[in-house]
């Protein structure tokens, strides 16, 4: 079993910055090789991709490519999304997500393991 945990999330003014993190456990789980990501859900909207990565790479959603950044600590077996130049838009519940395999895709239903959600609102 794979235990994700987020924290990082808030209340923050357009255009200001924010780090969200994502603590991995599992006695299985091979953090430095698998997938993991960023999904996101505002109030009212589906779920939306935000970012993966894996050893090979990281991929982003058209919406926050350039302004935020997915990378890893594999010492720490964290993962980060820090999300810079906020937008009201950018207003959801942040999820954390991961794969059992080195596959980084957008597609919600393909990561298995999913985290309880941070909540980031950004006022305008």
């Amino acid at each position: 079993q794979v235990q994700l945990v987020e924290s990082g999330g808030g209340l923050v003014q357009a255009g200001d910055s924010l780090r969200l993190s994502c603590a991995a456990s599992g006695r299985t789980f091979s953090f430095s090789s698998n997938a993991m990501g960023w999904f996101r859900q505002a109030p009212g909207k589906e779920r939306e991709f935000v970012a993966t990565i894996s050893w090979s790479g990281s991929s982003y959603a058209d919406s926050v490519k350039g302004r935020f950044t997915i990378s890893r600590d594999n010492a720490k077996n964290t993962m980060y999304l820090q999300m810079n130049s906020l937008k009201p838009e950018d207003t959801a519940v942040y999820y954390c997500v991961a794969r059992n395999d080195a596959l980084m895709t957008p597609r919600d239903s393909w990561y298995p393991y999913w985290g309880q959600g941070t909540q980031v609102t950004v006022a305008s």
